[in-house]
């Protein structure tokens, strides 16, 4: 995927994928590609990410009678997860900090790490150019970055809640200690006794090691974290995480990007934006709006009881089946910016004859129990699901999951 996008990505015609032993062509194919490739790209053991994964996390202590477990910061480190893990960030994808000394020397997994962004930057922008859709939850504070936004301590909370609730915290004693020094009349045992959640800041046993990443060292020696410099503590840390941390990673993402087009050309458009064009819909339909946007062909009609069926379980689907049924039909796990309403080729479910049996029924309205041991079938590149005309809802619904869980990855129709 690299080298393709390395060769194709600064070229203007549309990219279009093929398999080696497949004989699937078009659409369905290269949105699979880029969906997989999205995938590949969020694997924790490319330690491009932060992750919020429990296996892999580190955490803050206190010892106050509020935190009687001794944490209260969940800051995480990539590492010890395999590579077919992905990165767990449900409030989206933001990039790992790795220090300004880090070695970058060919082959050294920093190295490894800035091309990966590289390669993320002309994927994004291919993507948009060629209209696909990317399954790449990006955080709202990544597509700050690349929209040339500076962050602070704010922006902790759309890609790490906890950690910047913590950091809030912290800097609100900052903001009382300068106050009570301000106003006079506080000793110093007053000002030193300041707490977070009933414990002092020299019982945090902090020190100046970015929280989650103790091999990042926030500055040079030994020193532990006091009132006295907390203020500082505080700004490397949001210093290294949103900055200088991952300055590289970002200019690798801009320089990938800017070789398909001009990155600048995206700052009309806000971070939500963004993520709308690129990833499309998050939420991918209503159960009560499905029937206005998909069209029924060959023996099936919108009264037939096989669509009635399909209808209520589509709708009742979690957003997890939800996403795999789209990547089912469509070879990409969300819908275009519009939804179903705007999907070209537009959604089309056709009666598919029993293998055992020619089923002669001409208008779809008859159910077959020799139907029921066949699967669904699709032409992604034709939005084109093919239907067997189950005997209950039931067996429809058990063998809609058994296909959109396992029928995910080849193309054997052209």
């Amino acid at each position: 995927a690299a080298k393709v996008m390395e060769m194709y990505s600064s070229q203007k015609a549309v990219l279009e994928v093929e398999y080696f032993g497949e004989v699937g062509t078009g659409l369905g194919p290269t949105l699979e590609f880029y969906t997989l490739l999205s995938h590949d790209l969020q694997k924790a053991g490319l330690k491009m990410w932060r992750s919020n994964s429990s296996s892999d996390k580190t955490s803050m202590e206190v010892d106050g009678d509020e935190q009687k477990n001794g944490k209260f910061s969940n800051v995480t480190v990539l590492g010890s997860a395999g590579d077919s893990d992905l990165v767990q960030a449900p409030l989206g994808l933001f990039p790992r900090p790795w220090p300004y000394n880090a070695d970058a020397s060919n082959g050294s997994q920093f190295s490894k790490v800035v091309e990966y962004f590289r390669l993320v930057g002309r994927v994004m922008a291919k993507a948009l150019q060629d209209g696909r859709l990317l399954d790449l939850p990006m955080s709202t504070a990544f597509y700050k970055i690349v929209l040339g936004q500076e962050l602070d301590l704010h922006d902790f909370l759309s890609f790490d809640a906890e950690l910047g609730r913590t950091l809030q915290e912290l800097q609100a004693i900052v903001r009382r200690k300068k106050y009570m020094e301000s106003v006079g009349g506080h000793s110093c045992e007053e000002v030193t006794d300041l707490r977070l959640r009933g414990a002092r800041i020299e019982d945090l046993c902090l020190d100046f090691t970015l929280p989650g990443y103790p091999d990042y060292a926030l500055k040079p020696g030994e020193e532990n974290v006091d009132i006295n410099n907390l203020e500082e503590y505080i700004s490397l840390v949001v210093d290294a995480t949103v900055k200088t941390g991952i300055t590289r990673q970002m200019e690798a993402f801009r320089t990938g990007f800017n070789q398909v087009f001009d990155i600048s050309t995206l700052q009309i458009f806000s971070p939500h934006e963004l993520d709308y064009l690129l990833c499309g819909r998050r939420e991918l339909w209503e159960a009560e709006t499905l029937v206005d946007h998909i069209k029924f062909d060959h023996g099936y009609t919108a009264k037939s009881l096989a669509i009635v069926n399909l209808l209520e379980i589509m709708g009742e689907f979690t957003p997890e089946q939800q996403r795999a049924f789209c990547q089912f039909v469509t070879g990409a796990p969300r819908l275009p910016p519009g939804g179903l309403a705007v999907l070209n080729p537009k959604l089309t479910i056709v009666r598919k004859l029993s293998s055992t049996t020619g089923n002669t029924v001409a208008n779809g309205t008859g159910l077959s129990e020799s139907a029921d041991d066949d699967l669904p079938s699709v032409m992604t590149c034709a939005n084109y699901l093919k239907l067997p005309p189950y005997s209950t809802k039931e067996i429809m619904f058990k063998k809609l999951l058994y296909a959109i869980s396992e029928g995910q990855g080849s193309f054997d129709l052209s």
